[in-house]
C-alpha cells in the first residue's frame, strides 16, 4: 500500500466508525497498519475491501458524521462481494441443504412490505425457506448456494425498494441509534409545530381574537400554514412510505388511511387560506402527526429492548484467544482463525470465546450470561463449555468444537429471531382483522361523504376526515406483536427460548402436563451407588467394568454417560473387539452379535434382559441396568439421580392451578413411584417405550390439550406431537429440535416462568384486542354522526394506540 491509511478517533471501529465494545475491540491488520474494529462483521468486511482493491473507501470518506458513512463502498454494494465464502461463514451459518443467514432489512415498516418481500422471494429457484419479520425488521434465509447466490437474493430485495444486508448483532445498536434519530427529528419538528399552532387555534376557537377583522385572521392562517407544512412533507414522511408500500403489495394497511387524512386536511386548510373562505384544520395535522409520530418511537423503543437482550450477548466474547502450538506453548490469535479440534487456554476469570469439550479433570464455571443462573456449575472431564460461560476460580483448557455462527448462543439469537418471526394466531388474526378493517374504513368514509354532501355539504369533508383519522386501525395492528415481542423479551433474560409464538394462545387451554422421569424432573447426573457381579468365577469385576464401557462408548443416555465414567475409573483398555456389531435398541439398551454366545451382550433395562432369561429376580429391587449374555446374566446396577431444583415447587403451583400431572417413564414402576409420590404427581405410566408415550399421549390429546416436557432422544416423537412441548438445552437434538420451548436455565421454575408469562401474555393480548374493538365500536357511530372534528379525532385514535402500547410494556417488568 503506497498510502497512509487516515486515522479515526480513538474508542471508535476503524470501519464502522461506531463505539468499540467495552470488554475489548479486534485488532486487525489492514494495508499493513493495525486496526481496531468492533466486531468480526466488520472485520470480515473490511478484509474483503482490501481483497478487492478498494482501500480508497477509506482514505476518501467523510468521518465528521459516523451515521451518514456507509459500511460499503459503492463497488462492493453491488452485493456480489457477499458470494464469497469465507465472508459468508462469519455472516451465515451451515444447516441442513445449504446455509442460513439473517438479512437486516431498512425500510420494512409493516406487514403489508413483509408480506412483499416475502411472495417475492419464494418465487426464486434454490430458497428452501423465508420468514420475514417486520416487527425487527429482519429476515431469515434458507438456501442453497449452488443453486442460487446470496447476490441474487440481496438484489430482489432491492428491485423492491429495501436494503437488505447480513444482520450483524454488533452493529444493532447503531441501526437502533439511527433509527432512534429518524424519529426524534421528524417528532421534534411536528411537536415545536404543533405547540405553535395549537397557541393561535385555541385564539380563534375561544373567540380571544374574535374583535380582530379577517385579514388579521387570514394572516394567522398563513402563519399556521407555515409551520404545518414541514410537518407534512417532513414528519409525516414515514406514513407516505409505507401507504405506498402497502398499495404496492395490494395489502394496504393502516397508514393509507393516515395519509389519506393527512393529506386532505393540509389540502383542504390551505385551499382554504389561499381563498379566505371555510375553516381549517392545521392544528389536527401537526397534532395528528406528532402522536402518531410519538406512538411510532414508543415502539421502536420497546422492540430495541427486546432484541438488544440476547443481540448484546455476542459482543461480549472476546476477540482473541491464547491457542496451545505442538510444543505446549501459547500464542495470541483472532477467535475467528479457530478451527475444530484446536486447544486453546482460558485464563481464570475470562470468557470463554467458543464452545469446546473441557480437557481437564473439573472445572467450574459461571454461565449467567446464557442461562441467568448465577450459581456456579460443575463441570467434568469431556463436558461441553460454552461461549460466554466463565471459569472464576482456574484456568482451563478446552478443545473447540464450535465457534463463531455455530455456537450455542449463535443459536439462541437464531431461536429468537424464529420466535418472534413466528406470529401467533391471534396475532396473525388481529394482524388480518386490521388490514380487512382497513379496506372497509375507506368504504364507510366514502359512503359518509356520500351521505354528508346531501345533509350539510360544508361539513360532508370534515366529517368523513374525522371518519377517517378516529377510526385508523392503529391500536389493533399494535395489539398482539407489541404483547408478544415483551414476552419474549420477558422469558429471554430468564434464560427461556420459545420457537414458537403460538404456545401463548395455547398455555390456557393446557390442563394435562407430561413429564418424563430422568432428565426431566431429576438432572440426569447419575452416579452408582450399588452393584452386582452374578458370575465371579467367570468374570473378574474388572472384566465386567471392561464390558460395560466398552458397551457404553457411543451411547448417549444419561445412564451410558454415568456407567462409562464409572466403568472407567476400574477397567482396563480393550484389546480386543469381541463382537461383530453393537446396536442401539431405543428404550432398551444396547446389544452386540458375535459368533459365540458368550459375547452376544445385552446392556440395558430388566424387561430386555428377561426377553433372554425369563426367570432372572434382580438382587437389588432398585438396580435398572443389566448385563447378559445369551447364557446368563453377568451383573445388575442400582444408579441414584437428584431432583433438578425446584421442580418441586413448580409442579405443586401447577397443581395447585388445576393442572393434571402424568408421569412417562422407561423406568419400571418401583422406581418411578418413589419421585412421583414425592413431586404429587397423580398418575404413573411406567416402562413406557417411545411408542407407548405416543399412545398415552393420544390419550390425553383426546380429553384436551396438553403440554409435554421430555429431553432424551425417545421423547422426540412426543414432544413433536404435543400442543407445547418443553425441553432443555442439554437435551438430546432430537428433543430440541421438535420442542417449541428450550429452558437454557435448567433449574425447574423455567416451567412455571414459562407458563406464567405465556398466561400474561394471552391476557394482555386479549385486553388490547378487546379495547381496540371496542374503541372502535364506540367511535365509529360517534365520527359518522359528526359528533367529532378532526382534533378530537386525532387524540382519541392516538390515545386509543398509546394504551395499547403501555398496557403491553408491562410485560417488560
Amino acid at each position: 500500500m503506497s498510502k497512509q491509511l487516515p486515522a479515526v478517533a480513538s474508542g471508535l471501529c476503524y470501519h464502522c466508525l461506531q463505539t468499540l465494545p467495552h470488554e475489548g475491540a479486534i485488532t486487525h491488520s489492514l494495508a499493513g497498519q493495525t486496526v481496531e474494529l468492533c466486531c468480526y462483521g466488520c472485520q470480515a468486511v473490511a478484509s474483503t475491501i482490501e481483497e478487492h482493491n478498494l482501500l480508497h473507501f477509506y482514505q476518501f470518506r467523510d468521518t465528521s458524521n459516523p451515521l451518514q458513512v456507509p459500511l460499503l463502498p459503492e463497488e462492493l454494494q453491488e452485493l456480489k462481494a457477499y458470494d464469497d465464502e469465507r465472508l459468508q461463514e462469519q455472516l451465515s451459518h451451515s444447516v441442513e441443504d445449504g446455509r442460513e443467514i439473517t438479512l437486516s432489512v431498512e425500510g420494512m415498516t409493516c406487514s403489508a412490505c413483509a408480506w412483499l418481500i416475502e411472495r417475492e422471494l419464494e418465487h426464486l429457484s434454490g430458497l428452501h425457506s423465508v420468514r420475514v419479520n417486520a416487527t425487527t425488521e429482519r429476515v431469515t434465509v434458507h438456501w442453497s448456494p449452488e443453486r442460487i447466490r446470496l447476490s441474487e437474493i440481496l438484489q430482489t430485495i432491492a428491485g423492491l425498494g429495501y436494503r437488505a444486508l447480513p444482520f450483524q448483532a454488533a452493529q444493532q445498536e447503531s441501526d437502533f441509534k439511527k433509527r432512534r434519530r429518524y424519529f426524534v427529528n421528524r417528532l421534534g419538528v411536528a411537536g415545536l409545530a404543533t405547540m405553535q399552532i395549537m397557541m393561535i387555534a385555541i385564539a380563534l376557537y375561544f373567540g380571544v381574537v374574535s374583535d380582530l377583522d379577517d385579514s388579521l385572521r387570514q394572516f394567522m392562517w398563513w402563519i399556521s400554514l407555515f409551520f404545518a407544512t414541514p410537518v407534512l412533507l417532513y414528519s409525516a414522511q414515514p406514513f407516505y412510505l409505507s401507504a405506498l408500500r402497502s398499495i404496492q403489495a395490494r395489502q394496504p394497511n393502516m397508514d393509507v388511511p393516515v395519509s389519506l387524512a393527512l393529506l386532505g386536511a393540509y389540502g383542504a386548510s390551505a385551499y382554504a387560506t389561499l381563498t379566505n373562505q371555510g375553516e381549517v384544520y392545521f392544528e389536527s395535522v401537526s397534532m395528528f402527526t406528532f402522536f402518531l409520530l410519538a406512538g411510532r418511537y414508543l415502539e421502536l423503543l420497546a422492540k430495541q429492548k427486546a432484541m438488544s437482550h440476547a443481540a448484546n450477548l455476542i459482543k461480549l466474547l472476546p476477540a482473541i484467544a491464547n491457542r496451545e502450538r505442538a510444543d505446549g506453548s501459547y500464542e495470541a490469535v483472532p477467535v475467528h482463525q479457530l478451527t475444530l479440534g484446536d486447544v486453546i487456554q482460558i485464563p481464570a476469570g475470562n470468557t470463554i470465546p467458543v464452545d469446546g469439550e473441557l480437557l481437564d479433570e473439573i472445572a467450574q464455571v459461571n454461565e449467567s450470561l446464557l442461562t441467568g443462573e448465577s450459581r456456579l456449575q460443575t463441570k467434568t472431564h469431556h463436558e461441553t463449555m460454552l461461549a460466554g460461560s466463565i471459569p472464576p476460580l482456574q484456568s482451563i483448557r478446552i478443545r473447540v468444537t464450535a465457534s463463531q455462527q455455530q455456537t450455542v448462543l449463535a443459536s439462541i439469537i437464531a431461536l429468537q429471531d424464529t420466535a418472534l418471526s413466528r406470529k401467533p394466531k391471534l396475532a396473525a388474526t388481529a394482524e388480518a382483522l386490521a388490514n380487512k378493517f382497513v379496506i372497509r374504513l375507506l368504504v364507510l368514509a366514502g359512503a359518509t361523504f356520500f351521505a354528508w354532501s346531501f345533509i350539510d355539504p360544508q361539513q360532508a369533508f370534515w366529517i368523513t376526515l374525522a371518519v377517517l383519522v378516529a377510526t385508523c386501525p392503529c391500536a389493533l395492528a399494535l395489539a398482539a406483536p407489541t404483547a408478544v415481542t415483551g414476552a419474549i423479551h420477558r422469558l429471554n433474560r430468564a434464560g427461556i427460548i420459545v420457537r414458537n409464538a403460538d404456545v401463548f394462545a395455547r398455555v390456557e387451554e393446557t390442563k394435562t402436563l407430561l413429564i418424563d422421569k430422568t432428565g426431566t424432573l431429576t438432572t440426569g447426573n447419575f452416579r452408582v451407588v450399588k452393584w452386582h457381579n452374578h458370575q465371579p468365577t467367570s468374570y473378574s469385576d474388572s472384566e465386567i467394568q471392561q464390558r460395560i464401557r466398552e458397551l457404553e462408548r457411543d451411547a448417549v443416555h444419561p445412564y451410558a454417560q454415568c456407567l462409562k465414567q464409572w466403568a472407567s475409573e476400574y477397567a482396563q483398555p480393550a484389546h480386543e473387539r469381541l463382537w461383530q456389531r453393537l446396536e442401539q435398541v431405543h428404550g432398551a439398551g444396547v446389544s452386540t452379535s458375535a459368533a459365540k454366545p458368550e459375547y452376544c451382550y445385552r446392556l440395558g433395562s430388566l424387561s430386555w434382559i428377561q426377553e433372554w432369561h425369563p426367570d432372572f429376580v434382580p438382587t437389588h429391587a432398585q438396580s435398572q441396568v443389566f448385563l447378559a449374555n445369551q447364557r446368563a446374566v453377568l451383573a445388575e446396577v442400582e444408579l441414584q439421580d437428584e431432583l433438578r431444583p425446584e421442580i418441586e415447587s413448580t409442579l405443586a403451583a401447577l397443581k395447585a392451578s388445576g393442572v393434571q400431572l402424568v408421569m412417562l417413564t422407561g423406568d419400571r414402576d418401583v422406581y418411578a413411584q418413589p419421585v412421583a409420590n414425592r413431586l404429587g404427581i397423580d398418575i404413573v405410566h411406567a416402562q413406557c417405550m417411545p411408542a407407548d408415550k405416543l399412545r398415552w399421549l393420544e390419550h390425553y390429546q383426546s380429553q384436551g390439550s396438553v403440554m409435554m416436557i421430555g429431553d432424551g432422544l425417545n421423547d422426540g416423537p412426543v414432544l413433536a406431537q404435543a400442543d407445547i412441548a418443553i425441553t432443555f438445552s442439554q437435551a438430546a437434538d432430537l428433543a430440541r429440535i421438535a420442542a417449541d420451548v428450550i429452558l437454557i436455565n435448567q433449574s425447574g421454575d423455567g416451567i412455571s416462568t414459562f407458563r406464567t408469562t405465556a398466561l400474561r401474555c394471552r391476557n394482555i393480548m386479549n385486553q388490547n384486542i378487546r379495547w381496540a374493538l371496542l374503541y372502535n365500536v364506540i367511535i365509529i357511530p360517534v365520527a359518522v354522526a359528526g359528533f367529532l372534528t378532526p382534533y378530537m379525532a386525532a387524540i382519541g385514535m392516538s390515545a386509543s394506540s398509546l394504551l395499547v402500547l403501555l398496557n403491553s410494556l408491562r410485560l417488560y417488568r
